[in-house]
């Protein structure tokens, strides 16, 4: 009998099972279940549901191998595939000509036209604007100035100098965080800003803006203002989104008996509070602070008028 390995994670079984198929190996069911101390219907269920959709894999009669033809390159691990499958789903919803572009590059990585991950981002169209992307990246790289026109409405457009931090999107729209002259944070959506020119000076930025996005609910987020505790009642219907996926700087802190969740959060902006309570109602509603939950009531009385 085949010694019997005590592997007690797929991934580390997969990757072996994986290795020896591109070494050429061909490999049985019962073989491999033996060899990894797990059941022949766990090993069949390696290869067609998780190495066969992925990986050009083929059955003869009881032996699995690779591919005529087919070799993978040896510094691309399953997780890598993985990973790289799901950014291929993620930039379709990027834009024609950045999805193109995008899967382009992905592409020359690795090749899978039979991806069995989907996954769908809500994000606007930027493809128009990759070159002022490629200035704006530029100039946070090497922490350049750079003046811009920045149309704020529709007829409002004004000459800007700034210092760029970061290009960041919220909600599936895009932005630029910068300094301006003054050295205040401004989020500027990315596009409205045009004639950028980088010019030569350069700033020190030792603002810790990675943490401010980080605990930013939304672009609304202030970085004058100290963050302040706000109390959330997430009913039944609801409270099982913010237990999968919680938000930044969140915290449960009781469970009702009716299903529904209390979680706190720090934010900076009553804006960032109302339209997550707005977008959620009515099974997300404030406790704390009550001016801020009087602003809620105030424009929902207005709304009902």
């Amino acid at each position: 009998m085949a010694y019997k390995h005590d592997y007690d994670k797929t991934l580390l079984r997969l990757n072996t099972i994986l290795a020896r198929l591109n070494d050429g190996e061909a490999l049985s069911v019962k073989a491999l279940a033996q060899e990894f101390n797990v059941s022949e219907r766990t090993v069949q269920r390696d290869f067609n549901e998780r190495l066969h959709p992925l990986y050009p894999i083929e059955k003869h009669k009881r032996l699995w191998r690779m591919g005529k033809g087919f070799a993978l390159e040896k510094q691309t691990s399953n997780e890598d595939a993985l990973v790289l499958g799901i950014l291929n789903q993620v930039v379709e919803g990027m834009g024609t000509l950045f999805s193109a572009r995008a899967k382009e590059l992905l592409s020359k990585i690795h090749n899978d036209s039979n991806n069995p991950i989907y996954a769908k981002a809500d994000m606007e169209d930027i493809s128009s604007h990759l070159e002022e992307i490629a200035l704006l990246t530029k100039a946070i790289e090497t922490k350049h100035i750079m003046t811009c026109t920045y149309t704020k409405d529709r007829t409002e457009a004004k000459e800007r100098k700034i210092k760029p931090l970061k290009v960041v999107t919220f909600g599936g729209f895009w932005y630029l965080v910068a300094l301006n002259e003054k050295d205040e944070i401004r989020k500027f959506y990315l596009k409205n800003i045009t004639n950028i020119q980088v010019i030569e000076s350069v700033f020190d930025n030792d603002i810790a803006i990675d943490k401010q996005l980080h605990d930013a609910i939304s672009i609304w987020f202030s970085s004058e203002e100290e963050p302040f505790k706000v109390r959330l009642q997430a009913d039944a219907e609801i409270s099982k989104y913010y237990k999968r996926k919680p938000l930044p700087t969140q915290k449960i802190e009781e469970y009702l008996e009716d299903g529904s969740i209390i979680i706190s959060l720090m934010v900076t902006n009553d804006i960032e509070v109302m339209q997550l309570v707005k977008c959620r109602l009515p099974h997300l509603k404030v406790l704390e602070p009550l001016w801020i939950k009087n602003k809620i009531d105030q424009e929902l009385k207005m709304f009902l008028k």
